[in-house]
């Protein structure tokens, strides 16, 4: 990669304004399309390791999750906009093809994007249409027989220019890494139009498209404090089964500038995600007998969801103080219409783990099979923010932020358990604030500190019927930012505790009901070092140490750590492109992961074993091809 695309100087994600990063009061990590080039990143999870105290979640078929600062998260948004409704959505598998660059924003987010867990947001900024004509043919191949045709093609479709396109494009098909009989097959395709209407306004189109056939694997299982001593690759239900997932996202972005320093933004976007997964119903696992009992399951899971956002950005003085002001609403409403599982509870599978028998397996027709549960439900959400960005001095800048949010949630139920239904109707309203200063004592140093909330609809239901309290979370963070070799290497190192309230617990007077009494604590300190060192020699490093501690609750569960976060994790991956002789254009990268010992579930009841992973990577580009190998 060339030496300045480790560095990206400016992001969006931290206040919706093109800000440099070293003006921002918050930890905010940029993974630039470079990075992701030279690494093959073909997986969100993969690409994520190069951001701090950000880790993969469990498997799931129907998409990836992460805990981001320790808290689980499925906060994934795609150009500002949420692919998923903070822990109940879900974001299936996104695609790398087409992003030029990952942001990831730490701490509450609450303030810009609503209601969100915590711990932080994962943005996925999309490439966009070039003024000058560019064609890209991609082939990429690799173990368990991976075959990957892919195309990106941009450019002019008018002489004056005022009309751009691109085409992202890729078929991708690999065999499963578990001893499962179907491939992990996907159809990606997303075009994007944008047309200056005039030198002050701009339009722009997009749709994204993409379709998935994967193995049904729910992950492993465990046996007393550790996971079962099985090969890492046994499947643990029908090896034939599949899990299907269509995607389709569809949108408009506008912008009008009155002058050149206040604007008018607004977008809108229809997303849709219809998911099919076989789960296992019933008994479970029986750690005595070594055996899987369970009862297949057909579930059934299709949402949309419709986002509109309507903001105005202006730059203005009062005396010698500079403000950018950013005013906005935003209207979400996401529906999971007709939720059903399908299944036949006389059919009890057993599936011995350490001598599966996967031909006694019963798949019945689910089709015919009766109804197990069916669910509606509609969540709305309206927001109203404010936000000031404030230069006091050429060295010291104030960021003020307030955000109104009203949410509606409105659900019913219906299970073979409970034939006349369970409904619920529930409205929350919050404030979220946030405020932060940055003070540079250098231009290349920035220290900072900030406050934020965060706010986000709980699940639970009380004895009563009623929906519980929405959960809120807190943090206090500090930090310091330098750009160092003239702003060729960056490095931010931060401080942070969060504490989040109103996590859902058993009600001690009855088991099958909850109440929202039950916190959790998160503090850690993270270090993120990128970008280049010498001519051709670039480095992403980074290191974070995360405390968790589930400080209240009614469940037996005070004093434990919170599932899924490792207490030490770190990362380094460093490349050199030699500049000249005969050799130039020969690349060399190397790179280690680690992610520490952590816990299975909030019980701590068992235990996942850390695990170190050695990358490495050769490459050689001459004018304008480029061939790499890696491992």
């Amino acid at each position: 990669a060339d030496s300045d695309d480790y560095v990206v100087p400016n992001a969006t994600t931290a206040t919706r304004t093109d800000t440099p990063l070293r003006d921002i009061p918050q930890s905010i990590q940029v993974i630039p399309q470079a990075v992701l080039e030279d690494q093959q990143a073909i997986r969100l999870n993969d690409a994520l390791r190069n951001a701090s105290g950000v880790v993969a979640g469990s498997n799931d078929p129907r998409g990836q999750r992460f805990t981001i600062r320790g808290f689980d998260s499925a906060s994934v948004l795609r150009d500002g906009f949420r692919l998923t409704n903070g822990s109940t959505g879900n974001v299936g598998f996104p695609e790398l093809a087409n992003i030029e660059q990952l942001e990831v924003l730490k701490g509450p987010a609450a303030i810009l994007y609503g209601s969100l867990e915590p711990g932080g947001v994962i943005n996925l900024v999309s490439e966009q249409p070039l003024i000058q004509p560019f064609y890209e043919l991609g082939l990429r191949g690799g173990n368990r027989a991976l075959v990957e045709p892919s195309v990106d093609i941009s450019g002019p479709l008018t002489e004056d220019g005022r009309v751009l396109y691109r085409l992202n494009a890729l078929y991708r098909r690999e065999d499963y890494f578990r001893d499962f009989t179907n491939p992990v097959e996907r159809f990606f395709f997303a075009p994007i139009v944008s047309i200056a209407i005039n030198e002050q306004t701009d339009l722009t189109f997009e749709v994204e498209y993409r379709d998935d056939e994967r193995p049904n694997d729910f992950g492993l299982v465990a046996i007393g404090d550790a996971v079962a001593d099985i090969p890492f690759d046994r499947a643990l239900n029908d090896r034939d089964q599949t899990a299907t997932a269509e995607f389709v996202r569809a949108g408009y972005r506008f912008e009008h500038r009155f002058n050149d320093d206040w604007k008018l933004r607004n977008a809108f976007y229809y997303t849709q995600y219809d998911t099919s997964v076989i789960v296992g119903f019933g008994p479970g696992f029986n750690e005595a007998a070594s055996t899987i009992f369970s009862v297949p399951v057909r579930l059934e899971q299709p949402t949309d969801s419709f986002d509109f956002q309507t903001n105005v950005v202006g730059e203005f003085s009062t005396g010698a103080i500079a403000h950018t002001l950013l005013a906005g609403i935003d209207l979400y409403r996401r529906r999971d219409d007709d939720t059903e599982a399908r299944g036949d509870l006389r059919t009890v599978n057993r599936l011995n783990i350490f001598n599966p028998d996967y031909d006694s397996l019963v798949t019945p027709d689910f089709d015919a099979a009766p109804v197990v549960l069916s669910s509606n439900g509609t969540t709305d959400n309206v927001g109203i923010y404010l936000q000031d960005q404030i230069t006091l001095l050429d060295n010291l800048k104030l960021l003020v932020g307030l955000r109104y949010d009203t949410v509606t949630q409105d659900s019913f139920n219906i299970s073979i358990f409970n034939p006349q239904g369970t409904s619920s109707f529930r409205t929350d309203e919050a404030f979220s604030p946030r405020l932060g200063l940055v003070y540079q004592p250098l231009e290349a140093i920035s220290l900072y500190g900030s406050y934020s909330q965060s706010f986000a609809p709980n699940v639970g239901t009380t004895v009563g019927g009623d929906t519980l309290d929405p959960e809120r979370g807190e943090q206090f963070e500090i930090g310091t930012r330098a750009e160092l070799l003239e702003g060729r290497l960056v490095a931010n190192l931060a401080l942070f505790n969060i504490v989040k309230e109103n996590v859902a617990t058993t009600d001690p007077n009855n088991q099958l009901f909850s109440v929202a009494v039950g916190e959790q604590r998160s503090r850690g300190i993270e270090l993120d070092v990128m970008g280049e060192i010498l001519p051709g020699w670039n480095i992403v490093a980074n290191y974070a140490y995360t405390d968790t501690e589930i400080t209240e609750d009614n469940d037996g569960l005070e004093g434990n750590r919170l599932f899924g976060v490792p207490e030490h994790n770190a990362n380094l991956w460093t490349t050199y492109d030699i500049q000249t002789g005969p050799l130039s254009g020969l690349g060399l990268g190397i790179g280690v992961n680690f992610v520490g010992e952590r816990f299975g579930d909030n019980a701590n009841s068992f235990t996942l074993d850390s695990y170190f992973l050695t990358n490495a990577a050769i490459s050689y580009q001459r004018d304008n091809w480029q061939a790499g190998l890696n491992f």
